[in-house]
């Protein structure tokens, strides 16, 4: 077997430090979103789900707004450098302004010229406001006086009446006015407020246009909105909607209680400092002129739209309508036949699992067999999301009533379940459940499960890593691998992890896991090396990566220097990847290529060839600075070697043979979609796994 030995650190003058061999993380992040809309507009996709692809577009871009787009406009407010690509914050925003600008047109080219009339083929009508009949008018009219204005509060604008606080992505329609209200008041502009507790999407009575008959919420407060301002006109009323940084700013280290720290700054993040104007593409320039200002934003911020400025909310319709022809048939996962219990199973042999192709129902056992077994006397877990509902923190309240020992990692940090997270918190800490939040400047991210159960004179350690969050809901929409094992080298290590977690432990020597941010990284740096000297000495070098993003510069420049070498590597990255493939001389042998499919591809595995003694690894971290820097993560082997060649059929050979729904990255950033060569046959990954392959 190879040895590791640690690797170099490049000199400044490395030529592939080069800019022009990195692709901007931005811009690369926004492409991926052109992928997912390209499945809205596939019509071999069933009608419904291609209109659920298109509110996953809107949606990703409201996330890329607050967290991406935010980012970089803190990053030219403070006058931080250029980003390894070379560009600068100020570039970078005018990059994403334009690119950005293309995705929004072709959001509403998609609905307006292809899912709308498809869905009117289908009998299912969305009417925009010029299409409503008399009969329609007059009952949208008595709802709006009914339903809608009673919790309306309108505003009018004058000194003392200034510009209103406006919620982050909340529907809201300015109102240009002639005349003078009861007061004498002249009216100039008004805004209108739609509270959340509106639904955005109403649906009309069947006798007013068939069963299946919608109409947008903004539409009805646009045409109707003159009845809030009797006595005036009504000269033009223009939806808009701001979008703001959405990061929340805690110091952890200057905050004796990071919960409170936490709570403090949820009160006020849907008002802080805007990145993004959605405004009626007829809304006159002075009027998004005297937004702008009061906004603090400027025009490469400014995105003019055709349609309703939530048109992700449309994503409603896809909950209302029981249409089963009209939507993916229902997948039915695998399941594992337990016997006489979870325990028995694992104590026998490792358990792999690729959810959702394989039920999450063996992880939910795990937890909730240990919380009723009276031999299982510990629990520790790590939790990022569980969602509402969870069975496992149900479990987990169970054990530590049953007095069980349960402590748990909460990371209370994750990006927007901030809120739930802290209730969760406060839940399993009243059921006597021992909480930590982590370590202070790093996210746990790592997903964990040990159980210590006594069985005759001996403790044994079962476990449960995965790559993704312990969460039934995604765990049926993600595709992620776990693995539960009673192997006692990788309990041991899980032990060790959650003593650092919880205990201040020093860092420790782990046997079979990588760790983030101690080990992970110069790992993978000499896993990389050591494939480069195998092709230096002319034996063959192989590396397959499959993970959600990648940006993180030395593995990138370790990745190029084994190109150089003559490794041959392949990368299914779904998501942002600044490496730039197929650059002749730097990374000619390397491919990149991208599936967006009916399930989110969210699982991570590293394979490296090893001169014959192939090492594959799952893991909870994509190759991203945060993750393998500034994260707690897990990166574990797949020991046995029977899991270790599924895994590589599965979930590495099995996307890198896909011809239907895989992109190919091209050494200019662009992505080209894969399609069938001659005489090949027609390959779909997550098709081929959801019939058993």
């Amino acid at each position: 077997m190879s040895t590791l030995v640690p690797i170099a650190v490049p000199v400044d003058n490395d030529p592939l430090r080069d800019p022009a061999l990195y692709i901007n993380r931005e811009l690369s992040q926004l492409d991926f979103n052109f992928r997912v809309l390209a499945q809205a507009m596939d019509t071999q996709v069933p009608l419904l789900e291609r209109l659920r692809f298109m509110c996953i577009s809107c949606t990703n871009l409201d996330e890329f707004f607050e967290i991406r787009a935010a980012a970089v406009r803190h990053a030219q407010e403070f006058g931080l450098p250029p980003a390894p690509d070379g560009m600068t914050p100020q570039a970078i925003l005018n990059a994403i302004h334009d690119r950005a600008a293309q995705l929004v047109d072709q959001q509403y080219r998609c609905w307006n010229e292809t899912l709308r009339p498809a869905l009117h083929e289908a009998g299912i009508d969305v009417l925009g406001r010029h299409s409503w009949n008399h009969r329609q008018k007059r009952w949208l009219r008595a709802y709006f006086r009914n339903e809608i204005m009673p919790v309306l509060s309108p505003l009018g604008l004058d000194p003392s009446h200034p510009f209103p606080k406006i919620l982050n992505k909340s529907l809201n329609i300015v109102v240009v006015l002639k005349g003078t209200d009861a007061f004498g008041r002249a009216g100039h502009l008004a805004i209108v407020r739609a509270p959340r507790s509106l639904p955005r999407i109403i649906q009309l009575p069947e006798k007013l246009g068939g069963a299946q008959t919608y109409v947008f919420l903004s539409s009805v407060l646009s045409t109707f909105v003159d009845e809030l301002f009797p006595g005036m006109e009504v000269q033009g009323a223009y939806q808009f909607r701001v979008t703001r940084n959405s990061e929340l700013v805690v110091d952890e280290e200057e905050v004796e209680n990071l919960a409170l720290a936490l709570r403090d700054e949820l009160v006020d993040r849907g008002y802080r400092p805007a990145v993004r104007l959605e405004i009626a593409q007829d809304c006159p320039r002075d009027i998004v002129r005297t937004l702008l200002q009061n906004f603090g934003l400027t025009e490469n911020a400014v995105y003019r739209i055709d349609g309703p400025v939530n048109l992700n909310r449309v994503i409603q319709l896809y909950d209302l309508l029981a249409r089963p022809e009209l939507k993916y048939p229902p997948l039915s996962p695998r399941v594992l036949r337990d016997g006489d219990g979870i325990f028995d199973v694992v104590a026998r042999r490792d358990v792999l699992l690729h959810h959702p192709f394989d039920a999450f129902t063996p992880v939910l056992d795990l937890i909730k067999q240990a919380a009723v077994d009276p031999n299982a006397l510990a629990i520790k877990q790590t939790l990022y999301r569980t969602g509402k509902d969870s069975q496992i923190v149900d479990a987990l309240i169970q054990a530590a009533r049953n007095g069980k020992d349960v402590t748990v990692v909460v990371e209370l940090r994750a990006r927007f379940d901030e809120e739930a997270n802290l209730g969760l918190a406060d839940r399993l800490q009243e059921a006597g459940v021992q909480v930590v939040y982590g370590v202070v400047g790093y996210k746990t991210h790592a997903k964990m499960l040990l159980i210590v159960r006594r069985e005759g004179r001996k403790l044994r350690r079962y476990v449960h890593l995965g790559t993704g969050n312990y969460h039934s809901g995604t765990a049926r929409a993600y595709t992620d691998l776990s693995l539960i094992t009673a192997d006692p080298d990788i309990g041991n290590d899980v032990h060790l992890l959650f003593q650092q977690l919880s205990g201040l432990a020093p860092r420790t020597k782990l046997k079979c896991l990588l760790q983030s941010p101690f080990t992970l990284h110069p790992g993978l740096l000499q896993r990389i090396e050591r494939e480069t000297r195998l092709a230096t000495s002319g034996r063959p070098g192989r590396i397959i990566a499959k993970m959600n993003a990648l940006n993180e510069p030395q593995v990138i420049r370790a990745l190029y220097a084994a190109s150089q070498a003559g490794v041959q590597i392949d990368l299914i990255v779904r998501g942002a990847c600044t490496l730039r493939p197929g650059v002749p001389g730097v990374s000619d042998n390397i491919r990149v290529r991208s599936i967006v499919g009916r399930f989110l591809e969210h699982s991570r595995v590293y394979w490296f060839g090893n001169d014959g003694a192939a090492e594959l690894y799952c893991a909870s971290a994509d190759w991203l600075e945060r993750n393998l820097l500034r994260r707690v993560e897990t990166c574990f082997p797949i020991l046995d070697p029977e899991l270790a060649r599924k895994v590589y059929r599965d979930v590495l050979q099995n996307y890198l043979d896909d011809n239907l729904n895989a992109w190919q990255l091209q050494a200019d950033g662009s992505y080209l979609k894969c399609t069938p060569g001659h005489d090949e046959p027609p390959h779909a990954a997550q098709m081929a796994l959801m019939q058993g392959l």
